[in-house]
């Protein structure tokens, strides 16, 4: 029995929309990366870019368990000496609430040019609103 390999242009992508409001982060982040790439599908094939769009509304809303809001530190590097940077995800959530889920989906995604293709697949904001209406996205079913 011979194993099937999908073409690049038989890969059918659609497009998703997730309400991340009172969802906890971990749980959802592991959601949209499976999404992301490919693995609810039955074609799933490691080495391709089989997954489909998610774009993730109310961001701002997403939900930490325990004491994480206070405890969960964010690092940035500049580069430079002294340049580290270190915020709460408080921090994070009240001036860019958008990172708190991109860089939780970014963690569980593949690192390389298939993992930076796969990511830029999602589309986060922190409000209900979004642009990408055209695309017709349909919801997407999270367990809570």
């Amino acid at each position: 029995m011979k194993t099937y390999i999908p073409k690049q242009d038989e890969i059918e992508q659609k497009w998703w929309v997730v309400d991340a409001q009172d969802m906890v982060l971990g749980r959802l982040a592991s959601e949209i990366a499976k999404v992301l790439r490919g693995k609810n599908k039955r074609y799933f094939t490691p080495h391709l870019d089989c997954g489909d769009f998610v774009i993730v509304v109310n961001a701002d809303k997403v939900k930490l368990t325990g004491r994480k809001e206070e405890q969960k530190i964010y690092q940035q590097y500049s580069g430079y000496m002294g340049g580290l940077r270190e915020e709460t995800a408080a921090e994070v959530r009240s001036g860019n609430p958008e990172r708190l889920v991109k860089q939780a989906v970014w963690g569980m995604l593949p690192k390389g040019r298939l993992g930076r293709s796969q990511f830029r697949k999602l589309k986060v904001y922190a409000g209900q609103e979004h642009p990408h209406e055209a695309q017709k996205p349909q919801p997407l079913e999270v367990t809570r």
